[in-house]
């Protein structure tokens, strides 16, 4: 998206800029120039990369940058603010897909198989990030594991840049708020309730139930006064519970201990409970990977299936991340100078978990599939089969794409893995 084309007057507002900034002429204006006139302002270099939703360990390389014109040395290193970001997307789908595991796990124990998964962690983030391009772009790659969002401008960037082989890429329901429940008085909520579910009768509705007590409202308003317009919606439109204070373990335990008492639940062949497909919950406060394991955990040993139960995950899934979380960082690793190729490298004294790889870098797979980064360029050996890095963008051109559908496929949960958490 970002890698931009230089243009004269760019030139000139960066030279001013920089010259105010620095207090010195220190602007590669030769250098910019030389690139206008020789490229047409595209960026002479290379990006190798894995293919997009690869499911890679820590520790390995993911993309190489390279100058593919010796008179642009300089270029690998100013690119490297606006490639590292990369960092973002890299993150909010890798703590998605693990929280994906945990919830594969515990689904499939309580109830012996994965239906909805996909559906089970809703992003709830939009207003919790930084910006409408953050949100895009993190709602983006929670989707590539989930198709459950009220973020919409990710579905806007996977359109516009990935594209899709259903209409859209996630999807929603419609949901009440505080303020669709407060706005009708104290003495109202359970007008307001009604009100609501009677206007989507063919659709899953979800209803915020805390504006005053989630427990008299579970138990009086949604078990009894409006207990028969329960009941009589279908399996497909469901009626949602949405708790939205309190610990989150202690008030899901308290909401459906609530519920069972006013709809029976039956047992499900795993010997765990499962409220009518006619009424479900959603906890959308307090969640993130932690707080999800412990409620998960907690509903199985209270015999509760996670059937029941979908989350919702705003700041923690979008926004309470950095960096340093999966240790993203970009490095110098190899120079020619003079014609000579050296391998560059830190490793500093006081923390080895710094020193950086050395070496033109290639990524490769052993043959019992685990994967390994080869430094120094000894990826030409080939001895572990090819370069998994695949050129991506070369002089200003992308020449390799994917659908969203792909990237999805490169990130599903192996039957290795779901193997394991069974």
């Amino acid at each position: 998206i970002y890698i931009l084309v230089v243009t004269p007057e760019k030139i000139q507002e960066a030279k001013e800029v920089y010259r105010e900034h620095f207090q010195d002429d220190v602007f590669n204006e030769t250098g910019w120039t030389y690139i206008l006139e020789k490229y047409n302002g595209h960026l002479p270099i290379e990006i190798k990369a894995v293919p997009e939703g690869s499911v890679i360990p820590r520790g390995n390389v993911l993309f190489t940058v390279e100058s593919t014109d010796p008179e642009c040395y300089w270029l690998t290193n100013w690119v490297e603010t606006i490639l590292v970001q990369t960092w973002y997307p890299v993150t909010v789908a890798t703590n998605s897909r693990e929280q994906k595991k945990i919830l594969a796990k515990y689904l499939l124990e309580t109830s012996g198989n994965l239906e909805r998964l996909e559906y089970k962690l809703h992003d709830f983030g939009y207003r919790g990030v930084s910006s409408q391009e953050t949100a895009g772009i993190g709602a983006s790659a929670h989707l590539v594991n989930f198709k459950g969002t009220d973020t919409v401008a990710g579905i806007g960037v996977i359109k516009k840049y990935y594209g899709t082989k259903d209409p859209v890429p996630g999807f929603s329901v419609p949901a009440a708020e505080h303020s669709t429940i407060t706005a009708w008085g104290k003495d109202h909520e359970k007008d307001a309730f009604e009100h609501i579910i009677k206007q989507f009768p063919n659709v899953p509705v979800s209803i915020v139930s805390d504006s005053y007590d989630i427990y008299n409202a579970c138990e009086k308003i949604w078990g009894e006064d409006l207990r028969s317009l329960i009941e009589s919606r279908s399996a497909d439109a469901p009626l949602v519970v949405r708790p939205d204070s309190g610990n989150p373990l202690d008030t899901v335990l308290k909401v459906l201990e609530i519920l069972g008492k006013k709809f029976i639940p039956k047992e499900n062949s795993k010997g765990y409970k499962v409220l009518p497909p006619y009424i479900r919950v959603i906890q959308g406060d307090g969640v993130d990977i932690n707080t999800l394991q412990e409620i998960v955990e907690g509903m199985k040993q209270h015999r509760w299936s996670i059937e029941n139960i979908a989350f919702g995950s705003g700041g923690a899934l979008l926004q309470k991340l950095t960096r340093d979380l999966l240790n993203c960082s970009f490095k110098c690793s190899y120079v020619v100078t003079n014609g000579l190729g050296v391998n560059v490298f830190k490793d500093p004294v006081a923390d080895p978990n710094k020193r950086s790889k050395k070496g033109r870098l290639s990524l490769h797979r052993r043959q019992n599939g685990d994967y390994v980064t080869l430094e120094e360029g000894k990826g030409d050996l080939e001895e572990y089969g090819v370069d998994l890095l695949h050129t991506v963008f070369q002089n200003g051109k992308i020449v390799k794409t994917y659908t969203f559908d792909e990237v999805r496929d490169n990130a599903k949960l192996k039957e290795s893995e779901l193997e394991e958490l069974h």
